[in-house]
């Protein structure tokens, strides 16, 4: 979690390019180490009930731009997808730490939130894995464009971040 997948693994599957890493192993121990984690943010879930989480957010949540209108939305969609869930949220970037406490909450059998769960982080893996071996191949193609994708990158997180927080306050008021 300190360090986010999307930065170590191009530079581990650059590695299964040259030789020096073997991609199943790999994709094997980087799955294992997306499950271990998310079990340790899994299991508060599971020991935290719903009505201390609201609490919690009538208090804080203006402070975290979460509110209780979006444990209500979470919790529907969590309802009507269950396990899918857990394997989307998996897919997208920020949100794969945070199903795990949803599905510990929701009281998701175990088995299967690591089954979906390393499902999930094993596709995420595994494409980063296989963007830095096509990379590494590539590794004049991928400079030449570096610049304009790192300020693509980084103007659309941005915008995102700007885009949530203004949605958020202009609904507090």
């Amino acid at each position: 979690m300190p360090i986010p997948s999307e930065l170590v693994l191009p530079l581990s599957g650059f590695l299964v390019g040259q030789g020096r890493f073997s991609f199943v192993p790999l994709l094997i121990w980087t799955t294992v180490g997306a499950v271990a984690p998310s079990l340790i943010l899994y299991l508060p879930g599971r020991r935290l009930s719903e009505e201390r989480l609201r609490r919690f957010l009538r208090r804080f949540g203006r402070f975290t731009l979460v509110y209780e209108t979006d444990l209500d939305k979470a919790s529907r969609w969590f309802e009507r997808h269950g396990g899918e869930a857990v394997l989307i949220c998996r897919l997208v970037p920020g949100v794969g730490s945070l199903i795990s406490v949803a599905a510990g909450i929701e009281r998701m059998p175990p088995w299967r939130f690591v089954l979906y769960t390393g499902l999930g982080s094993g596709l995420w893996n595994g494409a980063f894995i296989g963007l830095g071996w096509w990379f590494g191949a590539r590794w004049g193609l991928a400079a030449q464009y570096e610049h304009a994708a790192l300020y693509a990158v980084l103007a659309a997180v941005s915008g995102g971040v700007v885009w949530l927080v203004w949605r958020r306050l202009s609904r507090r008021t």
